[in-house]
């Protein structure tokens, strides 16, 4: 246990220094920037201004871009009327039959128009992000990217007392075999193990056909496919509450829900969906101000070419505070424990102090948020580790250890 002699900066300092000079830590390389929310004075820098892999703390970035960029609702659709055909095009909304949200808003209302033709052109993604492991094709993080998701852009598949799947549609692509893969590489052909107990979400490849026949079947009516979005007055269809987007986004750090959220935040800027022109609309906007331009080429993190430093994540988590309430802020942000991000808090000696943004992958755990002390003052955080050989649990409880003293303590 480390005990922190809070008399003043130099004593923080020192203690802070101390404890990443810890055993466990020092293989590796870590950066820790701490700030006074209120009086925007910073506490505590080691490695401030150096650049670390930041995993999913990427997440807090798109998460400002979403509340700078959308409204309240979600834009779920845009439509032309030209010839008594409605042109629909998506926003990128991952909402739509979503296996969490359901959301059925854009479906009923569709049922109710009568000609519809398709337009899925206006975007310039791959399927998968720069810098993304290819071979998590067929694992339930990493769905492709498209204008109109449905069904979260997987296949839900269950083999308890019998084989039940959602989209329907993928039934006869389904097989029960002992296989070390989930799908096909470059087709949707699905494998579930004879003794899979849980319920598995995989990846589809998605395209303009399926996208047409995975509609069709949910509007239960045809719908044609158009080469052309016609001029007129645009209309827009809103869904569900955005907010509730965020927060799942960021409670269970879902990568498919953050790039489609940067999708359709671009589809405010520009008439083509594209990541990186809402990256770059950012980075010259609301970002620019940033003491450190962070390389950003993903909304999920996936991307090992993201590039942020520990200052850049304490200036974006002031911008959130300085902008969004207070009640609403710590509503959307997920709490940390020691055993990562929790839903209830789980240590007994404390009230709940620490709601924060994790980011793992591969060596590298990063945490980024707010801290509320038990002298009622809140300091901005982040915390960066890459490179470390050990178990990331170590990483974390080092982690908790040392912001738990900061909350007792100043």
């Amino acid at each position: 246990m480390f005990i922190f002699l809070l008399t003043g900066c130099n004593s923080i300092k020192k203690t802070l220094n101390s404890q990443l000079r810890n055993k466990l830590l020092e293989n590796s390389f870590h950066g820790l920037v701490i700030i006074d929310a209120d009086t925007k004075k910073e506490i505590y820098s080691h490695n401030g201004g150096k650049y670390f892999t930041p995993a999913s703390n990427t997440k807090i970035a798109t998460f400002y871009t979403g509340l700078k960029l959308l409204p309240k609702n979600i834009p779920t659709l845009k439509y032309v009327v030209a010839n008594d055909t409605l042109f629909i095009e998506g926003t990128g909304d991952p909402s739509w039959l979503h296996p969490y949200f359901k959301d059925s808003t854009a479906i009923h209302w569709l049922r109710n128009q009568f000609t519809i033709a398709l337009y899925t052109k206006n975007h310039t993604e791959n399927r998968f992000g720069p810098g993304w492991a290819w071979e998590d094709y067929d694992t339930y993080f990493s769905p492709e990217k498209s204008a109109i998701p449905l069904y979260g852009n997987v296949v839900t598949i269950s083999n308890n007392e019998r084989l039940e799947i959602s989209p329907k549609a993928f039934f006869n692509q389904t097989q029960i075999k002992d296989t070390t893969i989930k799908r096909e590489e470059f087709h949707n052909q699905f494998y579930i193990s004879p003794t899979e107990k849980d319920t598995l979400e995989i990846p589809f490849v998605s395209s303009d056909s399926l996208t047409q026949q995975l509609l069709e079947s949910a509007l239960g009516k045809k719908i044609i496919l158009s080469d052309h979005f016609p001029e007129g007055v645009i209309h827009t269809v809103y869904g569900i509450e955005t907010d509730s987007i965020f927060k799942r986004m960021l409670f269970k750090s879902d990568n498919f829900l953050a790039e489609q959220l940067l999708l359709t935040a671009s589809a405010t800027v520009s008439d083509t969906l594209s990541t990186k022109r809402v990256i770059n609309f950012m980075l010259q906007n609301h970002l620019k101000d940033l003491e450190h331009q962070p390389r950003w080429e993903d909304g999920s993190g996936l991307s090992r070419y993201n590039l942020f430093t520990p200052r850049s994540f304490v200036q974006i988590l002031q911008k959130l505070h300085n902008e969004v309430p207070e009640k609403r802020l710590f509503g959307i942000f997920p709490m940390w424990g020691p055993d990562s991000t929790v839903e209830t808090w789980e240590d007994p000696t404390t009230e709940p102090f620490l709601f924060a943004k994790s980011g793992s992958v591969g060596n590298n755990y990063n945490l980024s948020g707010y801290l509320k002390t038990k002298s009622g003052k809140l300091l901005i955080f982040s915390f960066m580790n890459n490179h470390f050989r050990i178990p990331s649990s170590e990483i974390r409880e080092t982690m908790y250890t040392t912001l738990k003293n900061i909350y007792e303590n100043y």
